[in-house]
């Protein structure tokens, strides 16, 4: 591989998923790893297997469904790399093995902590038993696959003489990569360029292996950081899409292409991403995980674009490169309007679907196709974000157990507000309720909850139109939370509490705001009806 290549290292679907809220399921992972893969990356970290049999599968499913084969519409020939996350324990280890194992280029992905806080509270283990450790785990990684990456968790905070001697051990025992993480966001950009130049002056065998950042976003450094690491000798880069993450994220991958890309006579790197198709990627991930991107958000956010200030505008009029430094349409920003309407077919829309980079088929498509002609006869016609958000809606939700299947609400200054909800539950049996509340969204959830009788608190409720015009098609988003003791584990044994998000669109933003409540109330009892042994709990407890 050449030497001005940076492999783009996507953790989406792992460090991303770590977002409080931001689970997916099984079908949705699927989803956005086939996406990740027509979008050019070339590495897909989809999950953690050891954390439950549900993200076993999902990590198996995509390493035979999109890891095995070319992907129509890949900008590279070959199938990424699938990646799976194990601690350096080989029960992780081998169950990593088993889930990327049918993919046609499968890597494991180990680590371990080195920094001294680490290595005294979490670990409780010495530098001796650190050194140890890294050599007997990557060694039996290696003894199964032939791709292994190392990381050093907590790099940024770690020794640089330990780190030196920790990184040798790894390459010595056959790791491939070797992965530098500021896991906590720690560093500054300066700092971190110099710990991977020192790294590239002083390991032994350094050359013979892919030397990769992972940086996070305490300190709003990471891509900065990112970039510096990539200078300084650093050939891969992980990251996620719109820099979802543990606490404030990790690096965007829409930020460090698009800085390679623009100022490629700076850095002399590239990427083998399609950067048109960023825009849909980034909202694809906001729709699964429920995360809204800020409207100032670089690359893909609404803003991104946008000039309002009487200067900016007068200059780009006159000529775009005086206020903007890239092209709205090298990242798919571009508004195109889409002549399509009632009377438009079922072959026009699957083939504008493609080209959105929504490759449904079957029944998939017939669900989408029907929900696309009553949307046309309520609009003149539609655009290309009405059938973004209509396949978002329609498609990216949890499995319906509950149904919306009417909605009368009654409400103004005058009277109580009332909602009168037709739910079709998993027995197939239609309940009606109705309920009074302090507006029509407050009593549209409470019919719901007299009909799905489960305990949860609402966290967030967020609403925007997606749509130019009064026909406008409205987006909502909500998080909720159960009421009980259950939390997930993350990949470095920690518990969260379980949070569940649910998203819905329509012209009618109540009918909007009882999809999205019910999509993530569907969520809460799914993973609700999952056994305990489910959790992985008992598998994810950290030390030695």
């Amino acid at each position: 591989m050449a030497n001005d290549y940076v492999r783009i290292f996507d953790t989406t679907l792992r460090d991303g998923e770590q977002s409080p809220g931001a689970t997916m399921t099984s079908g949705e992972k699927l989803e956005v790893a086939r996406a990740l893969a027509r979008l050019g990356v070339d590495v897909i970290e989809t999950g953690f297997p050891a954390a439950s049999p549900d993200d076993w599968k999902a990590v198996q499913t995509i390493a035979r469904r999109v890891g095995d084969a070319p992907i129509p519409g890949r900008p590279s020939a070959e199938p990424p790399l699938i990646c799976g996350l194990a601690r350096a324990h080989e029960k992780d280890i081998q169950r990593a093995w088993t889930a990327v194992e049918p993919a046609a280029h499968p890597r494991i992905h180990t680590f371990i902590a080195t920094s001294p806080i680490h290595r005294e509270h979490k670990l409780r283990m010495d530098k001796a038993q650190v050194l140890e450790r890294i050599k007997k785990m990557v060694g039996f990684a290696r003894s199964l696959c032939e791709d292994i990456e190392f990381s050093a968790e907590d790099a940024g905070r770690t020794e640089l003489d330990f780190l030196v001697e920790a990184v040798t051990a790894a390459i010595g025992a056959g790791a491939t990569t070797i992965n530098i993480p500021d896991t906590v966001g720690y560093t500054t950009p300066d700092e971190f360029g110099a710990r991977i130049a020192h790294l590239v002056a002083n390991v032994p065998g350094i050359d013979d292996v892919i030397l990769s950042v992972h940086c996070h976003n305490d300190l709003g450094l990471a891509t900065a950081n990112t970039l510096a690491g990539l200078k300084a000798g650093a050939r891969q880069a992980e990251v996620t899409i719109n820099g979802i993450g543990e606490r404030a994220g990790n690096t965007a991958l829409e930020e460090v292409v698009m800085a390679l890309h623009t100022r490629r006579a700076m850095f002399g790197l590239r990427t083998g991403v399609d950067t048109t198709q960023l825009a849909r990627m980034s909202k694809l991930v906001s729709t699964v995980t429920g995360m809204t991107v800020q409207p100032n958000k670089a690359i893909v956010g609404a803003n991104a674009f946008a000039h309002e200030a009487g200067i900016h505008q007068d200059g780009m009029l006159k000529h775009t490169e005086t206020y903007e430094i890239m092209r709205p349409e090298t990242v798919g920003a571009a508004q195109t309007r889409l002549v399509l309407g009632k009377h438009s077919g079922r072959h026009a829309f699957a083939v504008r679907l493609r080209e959105l980079g929504h490759a449904i088929e079957g029944e998939e498509l017939d669900r989408a196709f029907e929900r696309f002609k009553a949307l046309a006869d309520k609009k003149k016609y539609l655009t290309d974000a009405d059938l973004e958000a209509l396949v978002a809606s329609e498609l990216y939700q949890a499995a319906p157990l509950y149904t919306l299947d009417g909605l009368q609400v009654a409400c103004g200054s005058m009277g109580l507000p009332t909602a009168t909800v037709r739910l079709v539950g998993p027995d197939g049996h239609t309940h009606v309720r109705a309920a009074v509340g302090t507006g029509p969204v407050d009593a549209t959830y409470k019919a719901i909850d007299g009909v799905v009788e489960t305990e949860c608190q609402l966290l967030e409720y967020l609403v925007q139109g997606v749509t130019e015009g009064i026909d406008a098609i409205g987006e909502v988003s909500v998080r909720i939370r159960g009421q009980s003791e259950d939390t997930r584990v993350t990949a470095q044994g920690q518990a969260q509490p379980w949070v569940f998000h649910g998203h819905g669109a329509d012209t009618d933003i109540i009918v909007a705001s009882a999809k999205a409540y019910l999509g993530a109330l569907n969520r809460l009892l799914q993973a609700s009806a999952q056994s305990p042994e489910h959790t992985g709990e008992d598998e994810l407890k950290v030390g030695a």
